[in-house]
């Protein structure tokens, strides 16, 4: 790689951490959409009727929680990623079949 590349690279890459570094919270905060949401999910949950399901969701496609870096629903980077969720009937989550294995009532490694 040509050093002025390289030069730019970690140019980014301090500009970026000191971004965070700065102002950390602004990658974990929630639009008021994504909080509606997020409010609306946790009452469907509360309310026995649904549960969330881990592994199951399609790239984009997920219901909430997508791991670090993300916010909420529609933020997962890949089909059936192991710390996305969509929220499913109450008891049917397990036998939810995916080319990755079943779905889990727990975030997949």
């Amino acid at each position: 790689m040509a050093d002025y590349k390289m030069t730019t690279l970690v140019a980014g890459a301090f500009a970026t951490a000191l971004a965070v570094i700065a102002n950390p919270a602004s990658a974990q905060e929630f639009t008021d959409a994504q909080k509606k949401i997020q409010a609306e999910h946790t009452a469907l949950v509360k309310s026995g009727k649904v549960e969330p399901c881990f592994g199951t969701a399609l790239k984009g496609q997920n219901d909430c929680y997508a791991g670090a870096g993300t916010t909420c629903a529609g933020t997962s980077s890949e089909d059936y990623q192991g710390n996305a969720f969509r929220l499913v009937p109450k008891g049917t989550c397990v036998s939810i079949s995916t080319p990755k294995g079943p779905g889990s009532l727990s975030p997949k490694a």
